[in-house]
């Protein structure tokens, strides 16, 4: 199955943000199993903000980067 790009600017931006709240999070769980979800979610998010694919978006029929374009014209 191909995906196609999904994930818009702002999205992206926010699924940064988020990444790097997880890993500080998961410094401060050091030790208990929190920490390993935290990094794991963590990668999830840049890995689908910089790839702007989001198989779950695809599967459920979201699309943020049209609304990044809509918001530039």
């Amino acid at each position: 199955m191909k995906f196609g790009i999904t994930v818009g600017n702002t999205d992206r931006m926010i699924r940064y943000v988020v990444a790097a709240i997880l890993v500080v999070a998961g410094i401060f769980f050091l030790g208990s199993p929190l920490d390993l979800v935290a990094y794991a979610v963590a990668l999830i998010l840049v890995v689908t903000g910089y790839t702007k694919v989001c198989a779950l978006y695809s599967v459920l029929g979201i699309n943020t980067l049209g609304k990044d374009k809509k918001a530039k014209k």
